[in-house]
């Protein structure tokens, strides 16, 4: 799952991570992650400046969930220094945009 405001990222994202061969959903509403009921993500890339409510928020309440405490998140941010409040949020790892393909497929791999 990839939850981002920006419509370009959702697109071009999702398109290299097909290629890849992975299934991918999308949302541009960082809340869509808290209303999720039966089909769970493998690993969730979330953006931290969302629209509405900030991605760090977000993460703290899936980690708080216990139905949605295991789903690894991966936090992306075009603010570099800010890796350490995305930590602290509960994010299993943290990714800087804009970032090569390669660094993003590690990073899923890592964590799923």
């Amino acid at each position: 799952m990839i939850a981002d405001d920006d419509p370009g990222i959702l697109d071009s994202i999702g398109i290299m991570l097909e290629f890849e061969g992975y299934q991918v959903s999308t949302t541009l509403n960082g809340n869509t992650l808290l209303n999720m009921a039966n089909e769970l993500p493998d690993l969730v890339l979330l953006d931290i400046w969302m629209s509405g409510t900030d991605g760090r928020d977000i993460c703290k309440q899936l980690k708080q969930h216990e139905k949605t405490s295991k789903i690894p998140i991966v936090m992306i941010s075009a603010s570099k220094d800010i890796e350490r409040s995305a930590m602290d949020a509960g994010a299993d790892d943290f990714l800087a945009k804009p970032f090569d393909i390669n660094d993003l497929l590690e990073k899923i791999q890592r964590n799923i």
